[in-house]
């Protein structure tokens, strides 16, 4: 086949609960493309994956995955002089990395192996916020606060321990500080995430193409060689390969069907997590709130209330145990009765959110592995094979310091980080 160059041109307190733009695309002469980094593909043609330093030791690298995740890798590889293809079916931040709150916590995860990943990645958001700017991605520190409440008003007396924000009017019982300004902080995930990848594009030589990974390549000797692709256009479906000696699969909960092409890669679930978004006639305060609420009906929920700097209200809380699509984001929908559910306990809360315009109603997965820990790192058994994937809740949390760990590894063959605890190898063989 022939050879083109690609033309210049996506909270938890625990792990079950919820913390956590794009270009237009156009047609040109039948081939799909998208405005910034555009790249195109062409019925039986092989792509070269270019790196924006040329070399010998330079890696063709091709990202699966255009969320927070293998964004962050395709900026951190860009920094090392890498420029990444990123494969992505729809835009980049199609799902969770756009659907996500963007919640952050620099010692939440302490007790856990996730504690230096995130105290590490908690700091690389804030060198993000000063180099992309604070307003672009929708970064600042904040103050957040626990509180129990309830739709009807209740017979015990009130026991506030911190001061409630003015617009928080329901019926609290009962309120806490979890963290503050030096310990929790809030960014925009779609666009934090379309800017790492804007970044990459401008300075390391990063491309985006939009379509289906199909396969993956193998030499005689078990190494990477490409990544096959299918686009569907107005003339049908198109197939490509991209030649590769390095593979992200970075794909969140649909990193599984890797295993069909790369037997050692984890098997990965979602947990399906309802939100929406609230624009009220005032802004409301940068307080973040947690809570433990009980309905009119008796039943008990924990949704979280994000004020954001632009004015907006990220409110989510209702998750439901539907299996992940195999049609990819596109494919997932919201469900009326638990964006009802969530408007209601929302507006019981906040009466200003009562007669706010709702921006959105959405629903996202959050990526698991099979002992609810990431993965992240080589695949065994496969040379040039890398999964970064399962980060649950904290995936936007964690999206830096993953992607820079990545981008480590496949540059220098090591990270500064010790990601061990995230090995695939300990999970390569299990199931969800």
């Amino acid at each position: 086949m022939q050879t083109l160059k690609a033309i210049d041109s996506t909270l938890c307190r625990s792990q079950s609960s919820i913390a956590d733009h794009c270009s237009s695309h156009v047609k040109l002469g039948g081939c799909i493309t998208r405005r910034l980094g555009t790249i195109t593909l062409l019925q039986g043609i092989r792509i070269m994956a270019t790196s924006g330093v040329q070399g010998p030791d330079v890696k063709k690298v091709v990202i699966c995955g255009g969320g927070i995740i293998g964004a962050a890798t395709a900026y951190y590889l860009a920094q090392l002089g890498v420029g990444a293809t990123v494969i992505e079916r729809e835009t980049i931040a199609a799902a969770a990395s756009g659907k996500a709150g963007g919640f952050l916590a620099l010692d939440w995860n302490d007790n856990s192996p996730v504690g230096p990943l995130a105290r590490r990645s908690y700091a690389l958001h804030k060198q993000l916020a000063d180099t992309l700017g604070r307003e672009t991605i929708g970064y600042r520190e904040v103050d957040t606060i626990q509180v129990v409440g309830s739709a009807v008003p209740p017979r015990a007396r009130s026991k506030w321990s911190v001061n409630l924000p003015a617009w928080l009017d329901g019926h609290i019982t009962k309120s806490s500080k979890l963290g503050a300004k030096s310990t929790t902080a809030q960014v925009h995930p779609a666009k934090l995430t379309t800017a790492l990848m804007s970044v990459a594009e401008t300075i390391g030589g990063a491309k985006v193409v939009i379509g289906t990974v199909t396969g993956i390549s193998t030499s005689s000797s078990g190494a990477i060689t490409g990544v096959k692709v299918q686009q569907e256009s107005s003339n049908g479906s198109i197939k490509a390969e991209i030649a590769a000696d390095a593979v992200v699969l970075a794909m969140g909960p649909w990193t599984g069907a890797a295993r069909a092409w790369l037997p050692t890669a984890p098997a990965t679930a979602g947990q399906k997590a309802h939100s929406c978004v609230f624009r009220p006639k005032e802004p409301m305060s940068d307080t973040m709130v947690f809570t433990a609420f009980r309905t009119a009906d008796g039943r008990t929920t924990e949704p979280e209330l994000y004020p954001r700097p632009d004015g907006t209200v990220y409110v989510c809380g209702e998750t439901d145990g539907s299996p992940v699509p195999s049609q990819g984001p596109a494919a997932v929908t919201a469900d009326p009765k638990r964006i009802a559910a969530l408007r209601g306990i929302a507006t019981s809360l906040a009466s200003t959110l009562s007669d706010a315009v709702m921006e959105a109603e959405q629903a996202c997965y959050l990526p698991l592995s099979s002992d609810g820990l990431p993965v992240i790192g080589k695949l065994p058994s496969v040379e040039g094979a890398y999964v970064a994937t399962g980060h649950s809740c904290w995936g936007i949390l964690n999206g830096p310091a993953t992607g820079q760990a990545m981008a480590e590894l496949i540059v220098h063959g090591r990270s500064s980080l010790d990601i061990s605890a995230f090995d695939p190898l300990r999970v390569s063989t299990a199931r969800v």
